[in-house]
C-alpha cells in the first residue's frame, strides 16, 4: 500500500511539475510573443528553443542535484513539446540544450535521444492537418457517429491518435536505451522500473499529460493575447467610426449656417466659408485619437467664430483655462459637439443670446473639463436619457468610454431655465506612448 501511495505521488507530482513549468514560460511577455508566431525565422526559432529548453532543463539539473526528486526530471517530454511548438530546428536545438546536465553527469546517450525527440516533435508539427491541431492535442477523443462520419475530424483524430503513439514510443524508446546501455546510457526513474501492467500504462498516462498541459496552458495564453488584440482593434474601429459621425453632423450643421448667410450677408458668408475651410483642414490632417487641449480650444475658437458671425452679439464665450492643462491629451473632437448642444439647444431659443464658458483644470492627477452655459437648460425627463439619444453627447460619452474604460467620469447638470453645466474628468495623458496604454487598458 505504501508503494502505491508513493507512486501515485511521484505520477501526480510528475503532472504538476508540468504544469507549472508551463505556466511559468507563459508568464514571460516575450515568450508569449512567440506563441502567437506560426512562421519563424532561423533566428526566432533559435530564440523559442531557448525559451522552451530552459525550465526543462533546471528540471533535468534538479533531478541530477537530488536523486530524491526523479519525477521532476520532464527533459524528454519537454523535447518533444518544443518540436511540436517550433518545429525540426526548435526541437533538435532544445533536445540538445535540455541533455547538457544529464550528459554532464556521464548519461552520454541522453543528448542524442532528447535531439531526436525533438525533432520528431517538428515532424508532428509537419503532418499535422491544420497548425491548430497541435494546440489541440487530447487522449480524449469523441467517438459520436455524427462527428466520425466528417472528414476534418477523422484527419485530425488520426493525427491526436498519432501523437498519442509517438509520446508512448519515445517513452519505449528511453526505457529500451535504459535496459541495453546500462551504465553511460540515459536516466531511468525507478518507477519506469515496475514491471505491473497498471503501473506501466498510469507511468504512461502521466507522460502524455505532461506534454498535453503545456500545450492546453500555451494555448490558453494564446487564446487570451488573441482576444486581447482583437478586442483593441474592435476599440479603434468604434473609435474610427464614431470620429466620422461626428464630422458630417459638425459639417452640416455649419453649412446650414451658411447658406443662412449668403444672400443676406455675403463677406459675412466668405468668412465663414474661410473659418470652415480652417477647420476642414484639420479634420482632414488630424489622424491620431488624442490631441493637446491647446489644439483643441483652438478648433473651437474657429468653430465659435462662425457660430457669433451667425447670432452676433447675442452669443458670448469665455475661456478660462488653467496653463498646466494646455499640453495634456484630450480626444479629438470633444468640445465641439457639447459646445454646439449649448447652441443649438440652450441658446438658440433664447431671445436675448447668452453666454458659454470653458473651463479646465488638474487635481489628483486627473484632468477636468467643464463647459456650461446660462441658456434654457434641459428637462429633467429628457436629462435621464441624454447619453442614449442624439449624437452629440452621446458620442463623447462613447468615444471616452472606449479610450478610457471604466477610468473617466462625464456628468451633465440641468435646471430648466438657468442653464446646463457638462463636466468632463479623465485621466492625464501627456504623450503618444501612454495614449496606447490607456487604449489597451480599456480593451
Amino acid at each position: 500500500m505504501l508503494e502505491q501511495q508513493q507512486l501515485v505521488t511521484t505520477l501526480l507530482l510528475r503532472v504538476a511539475v508540468a504544469a507549472s513549468l508551463a505556466s511559468i514560460l507563459s508568464r514571460f511577455t516575450a515568450f508569449q510573443q512567440m506563441l502567437m508566431r506560426e512562421d519563424r525565422t532561423l533566428l526566432q526559432r533559435f530564440q523559442l528553443a531557448l525559451a522552451c529548453a530552459s525550465p526543462y532543463f533546471a528540471s533535468v539539473a534538479t533531478r541530477i542535484m537530488n536523486i530524491n526528486y526523479q519525477a521532476v526530471d520532464l527533459g524528454l517530454e519537454g523535447s518533444l513539446v518544443a518540436g511540436m511548438v517550433g518545429g525540426y530546428v526548435t526541437g533538435l536545438l532544445s533536445g540538445v540544450l535540455i541533455s547538457i546536465p544529464a550528459f554532464w553527469n556521464g548519461e552520454l546517450l541522453s543528448m542524442p535521444l532528447f535531439a531526436g525527440v525533438g525533432v520528431l516533435g517538428g515532424l508532428l508539427r509537419d503532418v499535422a492537418p491544420e497548425k491548430e491541431d497541435i494546440w489541440r492535442f487530447s487522449p480524449l477523443f469523441s467517438l459520436k457517429p455524427q462527428r466520425l462520419r466528417q472528414r476534418t475530424y477523422q484527419l485530425r483524430l488520426m493525427f491526436h491518435l498519432g501523437c498519442l503513439c509517438t509520446i508512448i514510443f519515445t517513452e519505449l524508446m528511453r526505457v529500451s536505451v535504459a535496459h541495453v546501455f546500462t551504465k553511460g546510457g540515459v536516466f531511468l526513474a525507478d518507477i519506469w522500473r515496475e514491471s505491473h501492467p497498471t503501473t506501466a500504462i498510469a507511468v504512461y498516462a502521466s507522460s502524455v499529460f505532461a506534454v498535453m498541459l503545456p500545450l492546453k496552458i500555451w494555448n490558453n495564453t494564446r487564446n487570451e493575447k488573441k482576444l486581447e488584440a482583437q478586442q483593441l482593434r474592435l476599440n479603434e474601429a468604434r473609435l474610427a467610426a464614431l470620429t466620422s459621425q461626428i464630422n458630417p453632423h459638425f459639417l452640416f450643421n455649419t453649412l446650414n449656417s451658411v447658406s443662412s448667410l449668403i444672400r443676406t450677408n455675403p463677406d459675412q458668408a466668405r468668412s465663414v466659408v474661410y473659418r470652415l475651410s480652417s477647420i476642414l483642414r484639420r479634420l482632414l490632417r488630424k489622424t491620431d485619437n488624442l490631441t493637446p487641449l491647446r489644439e483643441e480650444l483652438a478648433f473651437i475658437d474657429n468653430y465659435m467664430t462662425i457660430e457669433m458671425v451667425r447670432f452676433g452679439e447675442k452669443l458670448q464665450f469665455v475661456k478660462e483655462i488653467e496653463p498646466d492643462t494646455l499640453d495634456h491629451l484630450v480626444p479629438s473632437m470633444l468640445l465641439q459637439p457639447i459646445v454646439e448642444n449649448s447652441i443649438r439647444h440652450g441658446l438658440s431659443s433664447k431671445v436675448d443670446g447668452g453666454l458659454i464658458r470653458v473651463r479646465s483644470s488638474l487635481s489628483g492627477g486627473r484632468l477636468l473639463i467643464v463647459v456650461e452655459d446660462d441658456g434654457v437648460g434641459i428637462p429633467e425627463t429628457k436629462l435621464a436619457t441624454l447619453f442614449e439619444q442624439g449624437i452629440g453627447v452621446s458620442n463623447v460619452n462613447e468615444r471616452l468610454k472606449v479610450l478610457f474604460g471604466p477610468d473617466y467620469k462625464m456628468w451633465i447638470d440641468s435646471k430648466p431655465g438657468e442653464g446646463t453645466r457638462t463636466g468632463i474628468e479623465i485621466p492625464e495623458v501627456h504623450v503618444a506612448g501612454e495614449v496606447t496604454q490607456e487604449m489597451t487598458t480599456a480593451g
